[in-house]
């Protein structure tokens, strides 16, 4: 039993490690290092808790009836398994970082495409040493001076400067 629990809550600590930042390497190797001692520890334990010789027990104990009492309550004892409160919560977790992921991957494929326009459209315009006012102007509208409606010198609000 100790064996099928281990076996479903194996980790690929392969890609554990990948995902782990230089710069808490010693964490992570402290984490495998008590997980294994753990899961090594699991798998010595035998499948069943080994069997009380209560007839041993009846012969060492002179008090009559303390023996039969003891083994009528150690049979009756239940202990519940945990419950677990927490996988649901970090399943949603998940399913949140999850559409967070893919809406920062939609937005960065769509900055990628803005971008690459821009590096095809500075690829593509005339040299710089080549350039006159005009092109530059047609390229880059920001550069062209407003002569009506700033007529005087630097043609263009001082703030702007």
């Amino acid at each position: 039993m100790a064996a099928r629990r281990v076996a479903l809550k194996s980790i690929d600590w392969l890609a554990f490690a990948e995902r782990v930042p230089p710069n808490q390497r010693s964490m992570f190797n402290t984490l495998k290092t008590r997980s294994d001692a753990i899961s090594a520890k699991l798998t010595s334990l035998p499948e069943a808790p080994v069997a009380i010789d209560w007839s041993f027990y009846k012969s060492k104990v002179d008090k009559v009836g303390m023996v039969d009492e003891f083994e009528k309550k150690f049979k009756a004892l239940q202990i519940p398994a945990p419950v677990d409160t927490q996988t649901s919560a970090i399943n949603a977790q998940e399913v949140e970082s999850n559409k967070s992921a893919s809406a920062y991957i939609e937005a960065s494929k769509t900055r990628i495409a803005e971008l690459e326009q821009k590096i095809n459209k500075l690829n593509n315009m005339v040299p710089f040493d080549q350039m006159t006012i005009e092109d530059l102007n047609d390229v880059f509208p920001e550069t062209k001076l407003d002569h009506v409606k700033h007529p005087y010198w630097p043609h263009k609000p001082i703030a702007d400067l």
